[in-house]
C-alpha cells in the first residue's frame, strides 16, 4: 500500500481538477470503471464554494434509531482508526470519511455537526461522505466539506457499530484505503494504479473539449463551425 500513496504535489495535481472532470479521465484510463466507482444518487452539500478533496478512506458504518448496545464500538477507537491513515501510521495523509448510515431510515440521527467534523479536521480529514445527514451547518468546521443524505437537526442514539470494512454509499461502493476524490457533484474512487495518470488523462480531455466550446462560443457560429471542430477533436492527439 505504501508505495501506492500518493504525494503532496500528486495530491495537489488532483485536487485542482473537479470530479467530473475526473471521471471523464478515468474513462480513459480505466475504461472498465466507466460505469462504476462513483455516487450515483444525489448527495446534499451545504458547502458547493468549498474545493475538491482527495483522500485515502477511512470507512465505517452507524445508526441513530436505537441506543447502542453493551458491546458497542467504542468511539475513541474509531478515532484512532481514522488517525492511523491508510499506510497503518500516524499520518498527515489525507484522509476522507465515509460512512454508510444501516438504518432503515437513512439520516434519522445526525453523526456529522461541529463536534465531530472539528474532530476528524484535527485527525487530517478534508471533509465526509455519508447517505446519513449532517447538522449544525454554521458551526462545522472551517474548510470542512460535507456530503450527506440529507440534513436534520438531531443526533438521536447515534453510534458507531463496526468500522475499517466495506461500505456502500449513494451508489458507490468503498474499501477502506481507496483513494477518494469529491466535491459539491458527489464523489468517486480513483484506483491506485492510475492515480498518477490522471491529470494527463484530464489535460488531453480538457484540450479536446477546448476547440469544441471555442467554435461553440465563436460569434456566428453554425452548424458547420460545430461539425469541423468536433472533426478536429476527435483526431486530436
Amino acid at each position: 500500500m505504501s508505495d501506492d500513496i500518493l504525494n503532496e504535489s500528486e495530491l495537489a495535481a488532483l485536487r485542482a481538477l473537479d470530479t467530473p472532470t475526473v471521471c471523464n479521465a478515468l474513462e480513459i484510463t480505466s475504461p472498465e470503471r466507466r460505469a462504476v466507482g462513483f455516487t450515483t444518487t444525489p448527495l446534499v452539500c451545504p458547502r458547493p464554494g468549498l474545493p475538491p478533496i482527495v483522500g485515502y478512506a477511512r470507512t465505517a458504518r452507524m445508526r441513530a434509531m436505537t441506543p447502542a448496545l453493551p458491546d458497542a464500538v467504542d468511539r475513541v477507537a474509531y478515532y484512532e482508526y481514522v488517525a492511523a491513515g491508510p499506510d497503518g501510521a500516524q499520518s498527515q495523509i489525507p484522509r476522507i470519511v465515509v460512512i454508510q448510515d444501516i438504518d432503515t431510515s437513512p439520516g434519522f440521527g445526525a453523526f456529522w455537526g461541529e463536534v465531530n467534523s472539528n474532530i476528524h479536521k484535527a485527525l487530517g480529514c478534508p471533509g465526509v461522505i455519508t447517505n446519513g445527514s449532517i447538522r449544525d451547518i454554521d458551526d462545522c468546521a472551517e474548510g470542512f466539506q460535507l456530503l450527506a443524505g440529507n440534513i436534520g437537526p438531531s443526533h438521536a442514539h447515534v453510534h458507531i457499530t463496526d468500522f475499517g470494512g466495506d461500505v456502500m454509499v449513494n451508489g458507490m461502493a468503498v474499501s477502506s484505503g481507496d483513494l477518494i476524490h469529491a466535491d459539491q457533484h458527489g464523489a468517486v474512487i480513483i484506483p491506485h494504479a492510475v492515480a498518477r495518470d490522471v491529470p494527463a488523462a484530464a489535460a488531453q480531455i480538457s484540450a479536446r473539449e477546448a476547440i469544441i466550446l471555442k467554435a461553440c462560443k465563436a460569434p456566428g457560429s453554425s452548424i458547420v463551425e460545430v461539425k469541423a471542430a468536433l472533426a478536429q477533436a476527435a483526431e486530436y492527439h
